[in-house]
């Protein structure tokens, strides 16, 4: 079945290496994108549910979730709740068993984007957040989304895995969604004191030939702080440099800038 795209924009956030503040950033940049006035919905991907949690929802109380949505058993919409001005397609860690299920399934890597067709017309961005793995979650989310953001920890090890991810888009690229574009680095975990974390930056262009976002976002216990407490960054710590950095992120996703 043909699908036509919506004036919506859907974008995959991706890194299959753990601990680069890939969740955070999802939560971060849709607060930001709201606090600009637009029509967003999150969709977490991951069944650890992180960004589920972030939003102080409860994944151990969700009566259905995301997991019920790609097994057909309920639809988006059914499964949508609402945080404050934030639209989210929540999860819980029954989505690792989707994933079983979706493996014996005709067209498995385009059943995320069936289930959101419905519900793009309603947003003006979508942003998923992807596990931290390559599987047939992961690909979902690359086939039903327009644009990869990559998330890279500024750190010796961030590049790591950079370029199997790559290889990954490149394969969606040639079954599933051959629109799909990388729209570039979100430098996360930055330490300005160090020469290592601007070495880490000034190589991606080179090395994967990719756009590294200005600004990077600061490494700060707030940001850390903030998930437990149910809020983002931006209500958390709303004048501190990371909330500042994800607010000039989000208005450049979003064409706001310029």
């Amino acid at each position: 079945m043909a699908y036509t795209r919506l004036m919506s924009r859907v974008i995959a956030v991706a890194n299959q290496k753990g601990g680069v503040a890939k969740t955070t950033s999802v939560h971060s940049l849709g607060a930001a994108l709201v606090e600009a006035g637009h029509r967003v919905l999150l969709v977490d991907l991951d069944p650890q549910a992180c960004l589920t949690f972030s939003h102080g929802i409860d994944p151990d109380a969700l009566e259905t979730s995301l997991h019920d949505v790609l097994l057909n058993r309920a639809t988006a919409t059914e499964v949508l709740v609402k945080v404050g001005d934030v639209h989210v397609l929540p999860a819980s860690i029954d989505l690792a068993g989707a994933e079983v299920h979706l493996l014996s399934r005709t067209g498995r890597e385009y059943v995320l984007k069936r289930a959101l067709h419905d519900l793009l017309s309603s947003y003006d961005l979508v942003l998923i957040d992807c596990p931290p793995s390559l599987g047939i979650l992961t690909i979902n989310g690359l086939t039903a989304a327009d644009e990869v953001l990559i998330p890279l920890q500024c750190e010796t090890l961030s590049h790591r895995g950079v370029g199997q991810l790559l290889d990954t888009i490149e394969d969606v690229r040639a079954y599933t969604n051959p629109g799909l574009g990388v729209r570039g680095v979100i430098a996360t975990l930055y330490d300005s004191r160090t020469k290592l974390a601007q070495q880490v930056i000034d190589s991606v262009p080179e090395q994967y030939g990719l756009e590294v976002l200005q600004p990077p976002v600061p490494k700060s216990v707030k940001v850390a702080e903030a998930p437990s407490l149910g809020t983002s960054i931006l209500t958390h710590r709303p004048h501190s440099p990371a909330a500042e950095a994800y607010r000039r992120l989000a208005a450049q996703l979003a064409g706001d800038e310029g």
